[in-house]
């Protein structure tokens, strides 16, 4: 049996880069994106009801993690890299089918003679990911107080030490105050994930960058004390 599946949106979202996307929706509140709706499907009528709702579930594609073949096992992150588990036991982007689940925050439903756009919060998604459904979150059915999580029984992330640099704070002093405190929490909020490949030894775990918005960070880490290097515009061609 062989089935055809057509994206009805498109995410524009503030991580413009894998490395630094949380392993899991909402652990960054400060993370936010549009999902831009595709016609035909963007008609008004079709999302009438759903501003009643605070979360919905999304069902993309991991578009950035295709590959030609796929394989049994994978080393989830949460169990350092090193050790396997099946892909089904998993909730890694490498997959058979590489369609990804995420529940999300619906900040606001937008809805004009443009168009639909659901604004969205507590994402988990790389810009330019294609969505393939979109369903309204029901806590009495979808969340189960005793269930139990394997290898990850609790959300990662701890407090961290964050500083920034004399460049990354001029940076910051010179944007409109509400986002650069956005952008502050946001980075925080990320940086307390750690999001750091766990396999690489200590040296080669110091410096790294990422790209947010439009923005270029880079930052180190030294004893478990994380500093922002820089901050800069993206720079794009002409």
């Amino acid at each position: 049996m062989s089935l055809s599946l057509e994206p009805i949106g498109i995410v524009h979202s503030c991580f413009k880069e894998k490395f630094g996307i949380p392993r899991q929706s909402g652990l960054i509140p400060d993370a936010e994106g549009r999902l831009e709706i595709l016609p035909p499907y963007n008609r008004p009528e079709a999302f009438r009801g759903l501003e009643d709702y605070s979360h919905v579930w999304i069902t993309f594609i991991f578009h950035a993690a295709r590959r030609d073949a796929w394989k049994p096992m994978v080393r989830p992150p949460r169990l350092g890299g090193n050790q396997r588990v099946g892909v089904f036991a998993s909730r890694s982007p490498f997959r058979p089918n590489p369609i990804g689940l995420s529940v999300l925050k619906l900040l606001r439903l937008e809805c004009s003679g443009a168009g639909v756009v659901l604004h969205l919060g507590g994402i988990d998604l790389l810009d330019g990911t294609p969505v393939l459904d979109i369903k309204p979150y029901v806590p009495y059915s979808d969340s189960i107080a005793d269930a139990r999580a394997g290898y990850a029984p609790t959300p990662p992330g701890q407090d961290i030490a964050l500083a920034f640099s004399s460049q990354a704070e001029q940076f910051l002093n010179g944007l409109e105050p509400q986002r650069a405190e956005h952008l502050k929490r946001l980075i925080q909020q990320i940086l307390s994930q750690d999001p750091r490949p766990a396999y690489l030894d200590e040296r080669q775990r110091n410096q790294f960058g990422m790209r947010l918005y439009d923005y270029n960070i880079r930052w180190s880490v030294q004893q478990d004390a994380f500093r922002i290097l820089q901050i800069s515009e993206t720079q794009t061609d002409p």
